[in-house]
């Protein structure tokens, strides 16, 4: 993964999209060797190209659909369902609902 030195999330606590990034492959990465899984025997169970698997690991970069394709084949489809859930709050009114 390359690192952006230009990152604010290296000196502030905010969520940027370098370190959502940096952790979605780390705990890819993680949740893909409790498997015992190669990123060559992913690439046959997903129908991801090898390239992209590895491109993934080391930069961060996969087209969304590569990305089902891999969480379903590493049992991890429904961790999707999560995104876009968290209730945004505008104002001090939407805290009370």
């Amino acid at each position: 993964m390359e690192d952006n030195i230009f990152d604010i999330g290296k000196f502030v606590n905010v969520e940027t999209e370098q370190s959502v990034s940096n952790s979605l492959v780390k705990r890819f990465k993680l949740r893909r060797k409790e498997l015992k899984l190669s990123q060559q025997e992913l690439a046959k169970r997903s129908g991801v190209s090898y390239s992209s698997i590895k491109r993934f690991e080391q930069t961060g970069d996969i087209s969304f659909s590569s990305l089902l394709k891999i969480a379903g084949a590493i049992d991890c489809l429904e961790d999707f369902n999560k995104v876009f859930t968290t209730p945004k709050v505008l104002n001090l009114k939407d805290l009370r609902k």
